[in-house]
């Protein structure tokens, strides 16, 4: 424990229940769904004890929490808000709002199967479906990578006016309980300024947003979308590199484990990297060099710094706990264009591992890389167990 943190066992969604409160929100709309709802317990906790300092509204729905949440962000409040599984697909609608009417906000999204049929097993179709809505997505590994994600999420997305979602796997990061170092107040505020948009609902100004648009403005409206989405990346790097010097916490928008002469790589998103860091520690412990590349920030997709980090690298094994039907694995599919057209473009091997939270242990992901380099490569996805 150091003098601006304490250490405490939390599990991923009290973490980003913390994260939420040490941003000073004003507005924080919530409807529980499960495993969201301990993060929303525990803001109501927070908010009764006088800890948390912000309107706290429990619609009727999910829709009507974002719904909430975009004219809260556009009169110039700091908002958050969570979800998960068929709350996420509620929203979708309002969350293509969200991204065009420029709100910061800020929403956890617990990563879990869709129905139909009904499960409840850590699974990322639903928040992977929408990756075209204009947010902002992180992925996250642990607990303590939940908590400082949402922090590093308002910093970016108050920057360049566009919403941000945390994803954190379902049980495996939502209800595992770990030890999180948490942040004084004082360091947060530090990091995270008071939220002022320069544009904003104020009747002394005389804005609105809404109305309709010609083509051409509609068209510069999206070209404006996706210039801040081109400036989130060094942004995001950036608000990593300043949360290094106040926590000696980094995470990167992604992270390279072992790669150092890897002569082939694993590339995944959340909980799974933990059990690919064993995975690559027992085969380089057997002689064979595998390495891992841990993607966090999927929107904006990191194109450089992935060429980069596979730079080199013979065979690159992408591991999906999602689905998109007739395309397969949505990571394998975003890799392939990404890579498309680099020199001594690595070979890519797409695995459907974990859909629907099917557990995978370190020896069958072994089994995995091994039978995927023994196999010519596939443009399609191959289901794997």
């Amino acid at each position: 424990m150091s003098a601006n943190q304490t250490a405490m066992l939390l599990t991923g969604n009290h973490a980003c229940a913390w994260a939420a409160r040490l941003a000073r929100p004003h507005v924080v709309p919530v409807y529980p769904i499960t495993p969201q709802t301990p993060i929303l317990e525990l803001l109501t906790d927070f908010h009764a004890s006088g800890d948390l300092q912000a309107e706290v509204l429990t619609p009727e729905s999910e829709h009507s929490v974002l719904s909430a949440c975009v004219p809260a962000s556009l009169a110039g409040a700091r908002v958050f808000t969570a979800t998960a599984s068929q709350g996420v697909l509620l929203m979708h609608e309002v969350l293509h709002y969200a991204s065009g009417a420029r709100a910061s906000i800020v929403m956890a999204n617990v990563n879990r199967t869709v129905a139909s049929p009904w499960a409840f097993w850590p699974d990322q179709t639903d928040s992977l479906a929408q990756r075209d809505t204009g947010w902002l997505q992180f992925y996250v590994e642990t607990a303590q990578e939940a908590l400082d994600t949402v922090l590093h999420a308002f910093r970016v997305a108050e920057q360049v006016q566009l919403p941000a979602m945390v994803n954190l796997d379902a049980f495996y990061v939502s209800h595992a309980v770990e030890p999180v170092q948490v942040p004084a107040q004082e360091l947060v505020d530090r990091y995270l300024p008071p939220y002022e948009p320069e544009h904003r609902l104020d009747t002394a100004t005389g804005s609105s947003w809404g109305n309709v648009v010609s083509a051409d403005m509609f068209y510069r409206h999206r070209q404006a979308i996706d210039d801040a989405m081109g400036r989130a990346v060094p942004l995001a790097q950036e608000a990593d590199r300043e949360w290094a010097e106040l926590t000696g916490r980094s995470w990167g928008v992604l992270e390279r484990y072992r790669c150092d002469g890897a002569k082939a790589v694993i590339v995944t998103l959340g909980s799974m990297c933990g059990t690919a860091r064993e995975t690559v520690d027992a085969m380089r412990a057997a002689g064979e060099a595998v390495g891992l590349v841990k993607l966090r920030l999927f929107r904006p997709f990191p194109l450089q710094a992935l060429r980069v980090a596979l730079a080199g690298v013979p065979d690159v094994i992408v591991l999906d706990r999602n689905h998109s039907p007739g395309m397969g694995g949505i990571l394998h599919q975003e890799l392939k264009a990404a890579l498309y057209g680099m020199d001594a473009a690595p070979r890519l091997h797409g695995l459907l591992a974990g859909v629907g939270g099917v557990n995978v242990s370190p020896e069958a992901m072994a089994g995995m890389v091994r039978g995927a380099l023994a196999a010519a490569p596939r443009v399609e996805s191959t289901w794997a167990r």
